[in-house]
């Protein structure tokens, strides 16, 4: 299957997807339960396309509230099924869930801006991180996606990224491009965007 000018091979055409304030709206109290999830508009649909285009989804998000004690695993797990719930209608599908539940001070190497929830999907599904495609709302995404080796970085005005874009072009890490939401990431993904040629 041919998507976005580029011949998918195993391990190839994943995209990456942080959850809060790209899929759903964020919220300064954390996402807790169920009833505090709420899709950005257009975000589901969005995954639809792109799991109808053939592209596997993978999330990669840092969820402090397990060790903060705000949320339980179980809780935490009802969160994305419940996400994975809402994309049924549209045809999206997400096929691996990477999280990372320690706090900042806990200096694991797993929470963004550090590549080791990338490096799990690598070792758990055989991704071909340089042919794979990150989008984020956050400097610590589009950060821990670049030590990774990801191909492809896009950042999302919605959630953090308005706030972040700046801090990212000073210092030289502007990503591949920069879409309004999910939904305009998705456009350039499947119409404009390219992975790297093999």
């Amino acid at each position: 299957m041919k998507v976005a000018g580029y011949q998918r091979k195993e391990g190839a055409g994943v995209v990456f997807l942080d959850r809060d304030g790209v899929i759903n709206e964020d919220s300064p109290n954390y996402i807790r339960s169920v009833q505090a999830f709420r899709f950005i508009p257009g975000s589901a649909e969005a995954i639809g396309r792109l799991s109808l285009a053939g592209m596997d989804i993978m999330l990669v998000t840092n969820q402090s509230v397990i060790h903060r004690g705000l949320v339980t695993k179980e809780g935490l797990n009802l969160i994305f099924d419940h996400l994975r719930q809402g994309l049924v209608e549209f045809g999206g599908r997400v096929k691996a869930v990477f999280y990372c539940p320690h706090r900042p001070d806990e200096n694991c190497s797993c929470r963004k801006p550090r590549p080791g929830l990338f490096f799990r999907a690598e070792t758990e599904y055989g991704v071909d991180l340089a042919a794979s495609i990150m989008v984020g709302d956050s400097a610590k995404d589009m950060e821990a996606a670049r030590a990774a080796g990801v191909g492809i970085l896009i950042l999302v005005r919605t959630g953090n990224g308005r706030r972040d874009l700046p801090i990212l072009m000073e210092r030289g890490l502007g990503p591949d491009y920069v879409a309004e939401n999910l939904a305009g990431a998705v456009d350039w993904i499947l119409k404009d965007g390219r992975l790297p040629s093999e």
